[in-house]
């Protein structure tokens, strides 16, 4: 499932042909993506300027000037792919990228294609289905079921040291099951969980409430460098993902615990190796030398 770097990657690349725009039609070629989608949804999107571009946890919002926001979930294998008609990329906008058809056509999977008054045409893409929307007045958002019960954003000013250790004291459960949970702190998935426990020496399967302050400290600060690096480096693309300009990211490359099972440990100084285990139904990758 594409991880908070790899939607705020499309928030950003949609940010650049969306906002500011008005979407002048809409087209919904099913009822249902996860769940259904909602009643007159065509008709409520077609016509409405996007005034913003936001995300909350792995959610896209996109405020529109009716007073409803539009709320995204790429899910499983949802993409997001944008084309600007080439009369328009020679006169100066900027090409994002291609379809992944011939332009014209519509692929099997493209559930909901909306075109702008800036030439742009977006396609959601969703082989699997289970991505979602929805639409929601933008004054209560924060009462959605989907927003409302989600903990602080991890690059936020309000997850901090202070907070997680709150969060974590007194629990049994595995650390890696604790930042996972999205009570606790919005947008963490599996891969940049890996990688921030590794970065700290926190072994997956600790129990969350045995970890001294010190290394909450550390694991706060390094679970904000490795969500910021990923950003920068495009997000990772892993099986169907791909950024919003059709550009593959490359963090991947830069994994130092994940998907790397059997091969030499990264950190300066340990001669382990990485290995594998199974936490609830998911892979975690660790060093069992460097991280206790």
């Amino acid at each position: 499932m594409p991880e908070l770097p790899e939607v705020e990657t499309v928030r950003r690349g949609l940010e650049r042909v969306l906002v500011g725009h008005s979407l002048t039609r809409v087209e919904q070629r099913r009822a249902d993506l996860r769940w259904p989608l909602p009643v007159r949804f065509a008709e409520r999107l077609s016509g409405r300027r996007v005034e913003g571009l936001a995300r909350r946890s792995k959610y896209i919002l996109a405020a529109l000037d009716g007073g409803e926001t539009w709320i995204l979930h790429l899910g499983m294998s949802g993409r997001v792919l944008v084309e600007v008609p080439e009369p328009a990329a020679a006169n100066g906008a900027e090409m994002l990228g291609q379809f992944a058809h011939a332009a014209g056509e519509i692929g099997t999977h493209d559930h909901v294609i909306l075109w702008t008054d800036g030439g742009a045409r977006v396609i959601y893409n969703d082989a699997r289905r289970f991505g979602a929307m929805d639409l929601w007045p933008t004054q209560d958002l924060t009462a959605h079921r989907w927003l409302a019960p989600l903990g602080p954003e991890p690059l936020g000013n309000a997850f901090h040291a202070d907070y997680l250790a709150e969060k974590l004291a007194g629990r049994f459960m595995a650390i890696k099951a604790a930042l996972l949970d999205q009570r606790i702190v919005a947008g963490l998935g599996n891969i940049y969980v890996c990688e921030a426990l590794h970065r700290t020496g926190i072994h997956p399967a600790r129990a969350a409430g045995a970890i001294a302050r010190l290394r909450i400290e550390r694991l706060v600060s390094e679970i904000r460098s490795t969500l910021t690096e990923a950003i920068e480096a495009g997000g990772s693309s892993l099986r169907d993902y791909r950024q919003a300009d059709g550009e593959l990211g490359y963090f991947q490359h830069s994994f130092q615990a994940y998907g790397r099972e059997g091969e030499p440990c990264r950190r300066n100084g340990c001669k382990g190796s990485i290995r594998r285990i199974v936490q609830s139904a998911r892979s975690s990758f660790y060093c069992a030398r460097c991280q206790r």
